[in-house]
Formats: structure tokens, sequence, C-alpha cells
């Protein structure tokens, strides 16, 4: 008896126990979100980090998709790095027109408000708006219109450089949104969880431009409208900076979840291919849900 319990409180096995407690806890995690995602019909990617800690978990993380609208927050990244380099600002007023160059031969195309899920900048043309203005609408109603202005003002491979400046090396930002010519062509934007990972890691840590910048583009992607992946399940008071990306057969989520208690982790949930969205969005929702009770804990 005696053997056994000086076994037990020997101080060498103190850490050894501890260790072997924290070391399944990510595995169990990505099983769970694997055994969660897997039930609906489709491909998906998670990569999240815990940013008080720097552990990080990923699931198909290099794996291409489609961009959607999850574009959208290089794009700000690069109107952001622009302004700070003087090149205007943000206060500077800009006249709606609704007039856009293919990439594939520089026709001109225009925006349908029916495709789009902004609609107030489709009646203001001949009118003008502050680029932090179009960026918010850019941002938090994931505005079309606005987005396409944007790159018009800071040039799509300006931020997609930008993007490699920051370690983000298989985002692609190709083109505006609605370019029908690049479309058929396969010319599309396109992104990894990976990648976006670092993007709002980066934003996180106020490391993008500067803090200031940081600060405010948190702000805006705190006021996001579109709430039924990441957050929807999280508890009241949970804040989530974050932009949400959506065509037919995919969609995605990607941000930064602030705990009450100080902690703060960055999520990017991505999707392809899949036959019931609604199901599809539940069950990404849930595994948002897990990963906040796993952090929480």
């Amino acid at each position: 008896m005696f053997k056994v319990i000086a076994t037990i409180f020997m101080m060498p096995a103190i850490p050894l126990l501890l260790h072997s407690q924290k070391a399944p806890g990510m595995e169990a995690l990505k099983q769970q979100l694997m055994d969660t995602l897997t039930t609906q019909k489709g491909v998906f990617a998670v990569a999240f980090k815990d940013l008080s800690n720097g552990k990080a978990l990923f699931i198909n993380e290099h794996e291409n998709f489609h961009a959607a609208s999850t574009m959208k927050t290089p794009v700000m990244i690069e109107v952001y790095k622009q302004a700070a380099e003087k090149k205007f600002s943000l206060k500077d007023s800009l006249i709606i027109k609704n007039e856009f160059k293919s990439i594939v031969d520089s026709s001109i195309y225009s925006l349908d408000s029916s495709d789009d899920s902004e609609f107030e900048l489709y009646k203001e043309s001949g009118k003008k708006r502050t680029i932090h203005d179009l960026v918010y609408q850019m941002i938090i109603a994931s505005s079309n219109f606005a987005t396409n202005m944007m790159i018009e003002l800071v040039g799509a491979k300006n931020v997609t450089q930008t993007m490699r400046s920051l370690g983000a090396n298989e985002i692609q930002v190709l083109r505006g949104v609605e370019d029908q010519k690049a479309y058929d062509k396969g010319l599309n934007n396109t992104i990894t969880a990976y990648d976006l990972m670092l993007v709002f890691e980066n934003i996180a840590e106020g490391k993008i431009v500067n803090k200031t910048a940081c600060k405010d583009m948190i702000k805006i992607l705190s006021d996001q409208k579109f709430n039924d992946i990441i957050p929807a399940r999280l508890p009241a008071g949970v804040k989530v900076a974050h932009k949400t990306g959506w065509i037919k057969g995919l969609h995605h989520d990607s941000g930064i979840v602030f705990l009450p208690d100080g902690k703060k982790y960055v999520l990017v949930i991505l999707s392809k291919n899949i036959e019931d969205e609604n199901a599809a969005i539940n069950a990404m929702a849930t595994a948002s849900k897990m990963i906040y009770d796993f952090v929480h804990r």
C-alpha cells in the first residue's frame, strides 16, 4: 500500500499527468467538429486559433473555396492601408455610379439590386457617399455595389499583394462582384480557411496598417447584420467581429470572437458543394458553439 501511495504522489508524475490530459483536448474537439460537419453532404474547412495561448485547430485549412463575400475583408484592409498612405482620406466622397469594367475585356457592366443584399445605393445614382460609409456598407450589409466601388478605388491586384505581405499566400482577389464574363472563364476570387485566419489574427492583434485602423475595422465587423453561423448560438454578451459570404451551394463565416472574460479567438468556417443549405448552416453554427464551449470552459 505504501508503494502505491508513494507512486501516486511522486512530483515528476504530476506534469506528465497534466500533459496527458491537455493533449487530447484539441484532438477530441477536432473529432467532434468533424462528426458534426460530416453529417451534411459537402466540403467543409475550419481554422481556429485561440489568441490567449496560441493553440490552433485545422480541418482542410488549405482547401480552396470560392471567396464569395469573404473577400470584402481583404478589400477593407487595402482601403485602410491606402488611406494610411495618404492616397485618399476615409472622409473623401465618391460619386455613386453603377458602371464597372470586366477584367476580361474592360467592357462595362452594371449590378442588379435584386442580386444584392443592400439596396439604398442603387437609389442614389449621381449622389455622393464617403469612402468610410461605403466600406461600412460593404461589410455590415455585404453591399456588392459598395464593394465594386472600393475595388475600383484601390485595385484588386493591390488587395492580393497586401494579403501576400501578411503571409496569406492563397487568397486571390481578382475582381469585383458579378463580373459575369470573368465568372464564365473561371476567374474567381478564392480563399482558404488558413489564410482568412491569418487575416483576422493580424486584425485582432492590431498588426495591420496600425492599431487605430484595426480598432476601426473591428468596430465595423462587429456591426455585421448576417449572424447565422459563428454568432448564432453564442451567449449574449459575446462580441463577434466577422464577415460572412454565400452563393448557391456555399456558406462561409470568418472573424474574431471576444469573450466577456477578455479571451479572444479567431474562427473561420467554410463550406462548398452543400446540398441542404439550412442544415449545413445549422451544423456550422453548432461547430461554432462547440469551439466557444471549449475556450470558455
